[in-house]
């Protein structure tokens, strides 16, 4: 049964290294970084692209487009740590799991959205919470609240942890976004 480990894990509880993560994380760029750097620089022209030439319709890329074109560093970085082999299109795989990945993907926006939007401290909460929600779709299978409720639990043990992280990676998107977007890549 694919929750009993992360019932064990919810109960159990489990300690998380940000230092060990941004390290990790540094060495699978660091593995592929023309490959990430170029599937970045596309969403990113793809983003401003529907911004400028598309507004009335970027909501089809916040929606439709951008839980798939995310999930594709998720599929990637999976398999870098793996060993396997990695070719470009792979970066694209997130849309073989479209519908679960989008479902996930509004789903969590709207309900945050609405948590902000309402009350701010539970729409930054479930922000935080959902962090692993894509993740639950894509390797654990799980359907769209199954995968958002997991992800919050999971999150919930550690969630001022997590909070930082989101602060840390927040700060570093922002710095790289004022060194010519270099950072972003």
């Amino acid at each position: 049964m694919k929750n009993s480990k992360l019932d064990e894990l919810i109960v159990r509880g489990y300690e998380i290294d940000i230092e060990k993560a941004f390290t990790d994380g540094w060495g699978i760029f660091k593995s592929k970084p023309l490959f990430t750097t170029g599937y970045a620089a596309f969403i990113l022209m793809l983003q401003v692209a529907f911004a400028l030439y598309l507004t009335d319709f970027s909501f089809v890329f916040t929606v439709f487009l951008a839980g798939p074109l995310y999930a594709g560093f998720f599929l990637v970085a999976n398999k870098i740590s793996r060993g396997e082999e990695i070719l470009y299109p792979d970066f694209f795989g997130g849309f073989y799991y479209y519908m679960p990945v989008v479902s996930v993907w509004l789903i969590g926006q709207l309900l945050a959205g609405f948590g902000i939007l309402f009350l701010v401290l539970p729409g930054i909460y479930l922000m935080v919470g959902y962090m692993f929600a894509v993740l639950m779709a894509l390797f654990g299978g799980f359907d769209f609240w199954n995968a958002l409720e997991y992800s919050r639990k999971v999150i919930h043990i550690r969630w001022w942890r997590f909070f930082y992280l989101m602060l840390l990676l927040l700060v570093l998107n922002v710095i790289g976004a004022l060194l010519l977007m270099v950072g972003l890549m």
